[in-house]
């Protein structure tokens, strides 16, 4: 992949225009670092492909690429080996969740999921597969070895059992079962905030940015995460099914304690709007290198309106 810098550089920011750019720039480093469906054991490549580009918001790739323009000069080939290695471990975690000693779930992103679609021992191997090969692909990213060692770190850490996995594992235990505010808030910066803060956190290695500048963007991520899961607690209680790609309702129906089963709708919304301002407020000092991580956050709390 050649070398480039960000093509809105000097040029006036319209984000529908940069995400569709980096949107067309990630599907195609997706596809070139998944191995293809006719290499043995073909089975498994398939359902991996078709895990991992069965669509969905791409939130977290983007998280990458934004940080990245935040430095001098933006690596793009390393950007976009941090943004797949995040995608996949996302799909990972999709997957998996969805399994029936898990949430159970047929939907996910509009079409069956991988065990509907495939089998349950294939799901399986399709997250391990998966997770792997998010490594292999950091391990392989064309940067400094230090900065290569410091994303699989942060990678490691934000998905293992003191970040998504231990979040998984509360979130299976909480089922039926009353939790505080408190709880609920370190619930979701293990499960869903810290993969998302862990995007933003790559993307700022990959260019190199300064103790005090990652500090600014750690405050930035911590509450768009927390505004990303309150959002989808809204959304899984005001959403039909097809507007959600998965099956709506699923967390009363599960009895599982959200935002707004906790401190109901208005509370939420209110809440989410709120980190909205804050994760804002967090990247001022960067200037017009922080429009497409502002414009993120818009995107993530107006999900659905």
């Amino acid at each position: 992949m050649a070398e480039a810098l960000s093509p809105f550089m000097n040029q006036p920011f319209v984000f529908e225009d940069w995400i569709r750019i980096h949107g067309e720039r990630f599907e195609l480093a997706l596809d070139s670092l998944l191995d293809l469906e006719n290499v043995h054991p073909t089975r498994l490549h398939e359902a991996m492909r078709y895990a991992a580009q069965g669509g969905g918001k791409r939130i977290r790739p983007m998280l990458v690429y934004a940080a990245g323009e935040l430095g001098c000069d933006t690596p793009q080939s390393t950007l976009d080996c941090a943004a797949v290695a995040i995608e996949c471990i996302h799909a990972y975690s999709l997957v998996h969740d969805d399994l029936p000693c898990m949430d159970d779930d047929d939907l996910r992103r509009g079409r069956p999921t991988v065990h509907k679609a495939f089998d349950e021992a294939t799901a399986l191997l399709v997250g391990d597969a998966l997770q792997t090969r998010a490594f292999e692909v950091l391990a392989n990213a064309p940067c400094e070895p230090s900065a290569r060692i410091e994303m699989i770190r942060a990678l490691a850490s934000a998905s293992g059992s003191r970040g998504m996995a231990g979040g998984q594992a509360i979130d299976l235990e909480s089922v039926g079962k009353s939790m505080d505010l408190a709880g609920l808030k370190q619930m979701h910066a293990m499960k869903t905030g810290a993969l998302l803060s862990c995007s933003v956190q790559m993307g700022g290695i990959a260019v190199n940015l300064t103790s005090t500048q990652m500090q600014y963007l750690k405050a930035y991520s911590e509450a768009l995460g927390l505004a990303f899961q309150i959002v989808d607690d809204i959304l899984d209680v005001t959403a039909d099914s097809q507007t959600l790609g998965k099956t709506a309702g699923k967390d009363a129906a599960n009895d599982k304690p959200t935002y707004v089963s906790l401190m109901g709708l208005d509370y939420a919304k209110k809440a989410a709007k709120d980190l909205q301002e804050t994760a804002i407020a967090s990247i001022e000092s960067f200037g017009a290198k922080a429009q497409a991580l502002k414009h993120l956050a818009l995107l993530v709390v107006n999900r659905g309106k």
